[in-house]
């Protein structure tokens, strides 16, 4: 189903770099000095020189356009409050994964949750993000205000059947709730998939997202996988992302994560695995086998690597290019705040060479198509994080003379490596322009921020009754400085 595309046909005209996919070769190249032309929601050229019609011309001389960046996993609701908060927090007694101690207590509320979304989809459509999934539990709001902003959304309602708490800050509990929990929230998330596919935006799908392999039991995690396989879903769970869920997992069935969802058969191409770090090889875990790479490339699983919010606890995947030789397909996604995808991207190389000793384990090429056809292909479509004609017009412009890109030799590292989301001047979803001389069209940031601020707060201050310890923010967290008052 499409929605309301932008009418009449655009061209970008004389474009200095156009990142086109070429078909035959399966694989993106560099065209030099031609023209991009979309209409009614679709491209309908791409290079050589359009003598048609014309309803919308842009210059494209000082521009590269690209296809727009495809975002497989990020929990926007929530992430964006915890800014000055959990960018160093200790938590040692769960391996210094927050998860478990911290991310239940930093909650956002119900008056927060709009803003939130806001801020991240500004954040993400600045950074050349055109599609996202939001990785949520669903609230009233929820479809309305990312069909406002314009993004091509991939809804992931969350539901579990267990809770994590901790009553000492090292041992883990789950407080399970199957019938009341899961059950119900695998039927609401069915009911907010339909609404999302008839949304009148026509920018917006569903997939299935049961939370964590540790919070949710064989059952419901074969059943709704099944579902996601009848109806052609995506589907995606948090699996392999702690030392502490291997464990529980060994605990429980004496299988890796992955061994296990292997032998309850929810791993296979709708099946996407948000982090995947903690596989049988990695040094952490001392496991004795090598079988995990291996069952997620034979299966088809899709990874979502998200860098930075473990980069920040000094954990990482082990490595992202060996990942892809082994034959996985690759996804990106913005875990934590910032939203911005290409720093996200730009993470995922200085971490996998850092983590590998050299260069070679990756090069920049599979970064950008983890970003685009990876995350395509992750999310069952043909039609998005490409360039080509009929494809969705789902593309964005670089601006080639901002100082963050010059001097212009080799653009796309330029942009990853250097630029960033200084770079971006325009784009569009669908045909739809929704940013504009690198600002956002579709939302009101400032006010968006203003009630952050506000819901930031009202966290702050009930803090103390969910921590264990009864702990206030400044007591977890405590501030860089001293802060004293100037008077």
């Amino acid at each position: 189903m499409t929605g309301p595309s932008a009418p009449g046909t655009t061209v970008i005209r004389n474009a200095a770099w156009i990142v086109a996919w070429d078909a035959k070769e399966s694989r993106h190249v560099y065209l030099k000095g031609g023209d991009v032309v979309f209409a009614n929601g679709v491209v309908t050229q791409v290079g050589g020189r359009y003598t048609g019609e014309v309803d919308v011309e842009m210059d494209g001389s000082e521009r590269m356009v690209m296809p727009g960046l495809v975002n497989i996993h990020s929990h926007p609701t929530s992430e964006p409050l915890r800014k000055g908060v959990t960018d160093e927090i200790r938590s040692p007694g769960f391996f210094h994964s927050s998860l478990y101690e911290f991310l239940t207590i930093f909650e956002n509320d119900p008056e927060g949750l709009a803003a939130s979304l806001r801020v991240a989809m500004a954040e993400l459509l600045t950074s050349g993000v055109t599609t996202v999934v939001d990785y949520s539990f669903p609230f009233d709001a929820w479809l309305d205000v990312l069909a406002e902003s314009g993004i091509r959304a991939c809804v992931a309602p969350m539901f579990k059947d267990a809770k994590w708490y901790t009553n000492d800050g090292h041992q883990l509990q789950y407080d399970w709730d199957e019938s009341g929990g899961g059950r119900a929230g695998f039927e609401k998330a069915m009911r907010t998939i339909d609404l999302a596919n008839q949304h009148p935006s026509g920018r917006l799908m569903g997939m299935l997202a049961p939370a964590q392999i540790d919070t949710c039991s064989a059952d419901l995690l074969r059943d709704s996988y099944d579902y996601a396989q009848e109806k052609n879903l995506p589907w995606q769970t948090h699996a392999a992302q702690s030392v502490n869920e291997f464990q529980e997992m060994i605990r429980r069935h004496g299988r890796t994560p992955v061994q296990w969802m292997s032998d309850i058969g929810v791993l296979g191409e709708h099946a996407i695995i948000g982090h995947g770090i903690f596989l049988d090889h990695h040094p952490w875990v001392h496991w004795s086998t090598r079988e995990d790479l291996r069952l997620l490339a034979d299966s088809g699983t899709t990874v979502a690597h998200c860098p930075t919010v473990f980069m920040r606890r000094g954990i990482t995947l082990r490595t992202f290019g060996g990942y892809v030789r082994e034959g996985i397909n690759m996804g990106i996604g913005t875990d934590t705040y910032p939203h911005n995808f290409l720093e996200e991207m730009r993470n995922v190389a200085t971490v996998a060479r850092t983590i590998a000793e050299t260069v070679d384990d990756l090069n920049t090429s599979d970064i950008f198509n983890a970003a685009t056809v990876g995350g395509a292909r992750a999310l069952r479509r043909d039609d998005i994080g490409k360039l080509a004609v009929g494809c969705r017009a789902d593309l964005v412009c670089v601006d080639l003379t901002a100082p963050s890109m010059m001097p212009v030799r080799e653009p796309i590292r330029s942009l990853i490596y250097a630029s960033t989301d200084r770079g971006i001047r325009d784009v569009f979803v669908d045909g739809n322009q929704v940013v504009k001389d690198g600002a956002v069209t579709t939302i009101d940031l400032r006010a968006a921020l203003t009630e952050l601020q506000a819901a930031q707060e009202r966290s702050f201050s009930s803090i103390p009754t969910r921590d264990w310890a009864g702990r206030t923010v400044d007591q977890m967290a405590p501030m860089v400085f001293e802060t004293r008052d100037s008077v």
